[in-house]
């Protein structure tokens, strides 16, 4: 049997009860998916969003999101994709939302919801909505709901349709918490939504991902890693790949966005000649100071914090051509060497 995914690097929360609770439940589930999935062979993968598309004369980059819908729309505004009526205005605009959508508020459904829409909205108009699966997707999908709020959770409640039989599985599952799991484990609703979405994607001569990528990404292949997790999240294999364990995955890494050293840009130096791309834009870390960019402008950080939980400002990336700018009230941030 394959052995489960723990993540790394992740802060102890309190109660102590209740992390344990939750995490007694992550790891139940996700070896109840694993055996499930193991019994039967895998089909061929699902349809992947477009992850890998040629330049365009405007991209614009939105950071984390955490289930704050008021922020999600208010970024989206700034930006100019979205008028008051929340639909696409941003012409043949390409956005890239870098993931962690999930967790720590409660409009996670609605941003998803809108995120779809948008996605047909603007390529009706010449333009593309590609959103990244981060972290937080893949720890839903993996049944670790330990950042789920109270409205996370009741938004999701209707998925677990009291009037049926409780799937025996879910039995030892508390009632409240077993509609997000039926949406999001793998194979669910949700979690087929989130199948389409890739881990990594390029847009003309810019890398973009969740955590960040790293050679050992690179030599394993950026298309077999957008592919495989699809398939995990789509429930057609049995776990996700080894390489998306740990804190070197391309949804958790941190070489570029917490004080990278010379170490970590000459990492990212290989990564972006290797791909034969110019710089490469990261969400993930909170940047205290707002979107700013490190070693020598090839990684943008675009984690602002915008969310309630955080008390960010709403900030966006844009990047024209060769020109790299902050959509912000604040003045753009300096590359540092």
């Amino acid at each position: 049997m394959t052995p489960l995914m723990v993540p790394l690097m992740i802060p102890p929360i309190t109660p102590r009860r209740r992390v344990a609770t939750r995490w007694f439940l992550a790891l139940s589930l996700c070896l109840w998916a694993t055996v499930a999935a193991a019994e039967t062979p895998a089909p061929a993968g699902p349809a992947l969003d477009p992850w890998s598309l040629p330049a365009a004369e405007r991209v614009v980059a939105i950071g984390d999101l955490h289930g704050d819908f008021d922020a999600t729309r208010a970024v989206l505004r700034l930006a100019g994709l979205i008028g008051a009526d929340d639909r696409w205005s941003g012409g043949e605009a390409v956005l890239v939302q870098t993931g962690d959508q999930l967790d720590r508020g409660d409009g996670e459904r609605r941003i998803i919801d809108l995120l779809e829409r948008l996605r047909d909205e603007a390529v009706a108009a010449g333009g593309r909505v590609v959103v990244l699966n981060g972290n937080h997707e893949l720890m839903n999908v993996r049944g670790d709901l330990r950042y789920v709020t109270q409205g996370g959770f009741a938004e999701f409640k209707g998925f677990a349709d009291a009037s049926t039989p409780v799937d025996p599985r879910l039995a030892k599952v508390p009632p409240g918490l077993r509609g997000r799991l039926v949406a999001f484990l793998p194979g669910g609703p949700y979690a087929r939504i989130l199948a389409r979405r890739p881990v990594i994607a390029r847009v003309g001569d810019t890398l973009f991902v969740h955590g960040g990528v790293l050679p050992t990404h690179v030599e394993i292949g950026l298309e077999r890693i957008n592919r495989e997790v699809a398939a995990w999240v789509a429930g057609q294999t049995p776990s996700p790949p080894p390489y998306m364990r740990g804190e070197d995955s391309p949804v958790w890494s941190r070489h570029y966005s917490t004080d990278p050293d010379a170490a970590d840009c000459a990492l990212l130096a290989r990564v972006l000649e290797a791909t034969g791309t110019r710089r490469m834009v990261v969400g993930h870390t909170v940047q205290k100071g707002g979107a700013n960019a490190a070693c020598g402008g090839r990684v943008w950080r675009i984690d602002v914090g915008l969310s309630a939980h955080y008390g960010g400002q709403p900030a966006a990336l844009e990047i024209r051509g060769e020109a790299v700018s902050i959509l912000s009230s604040k003045a753009p941030a300096a590359p540092k060497p």
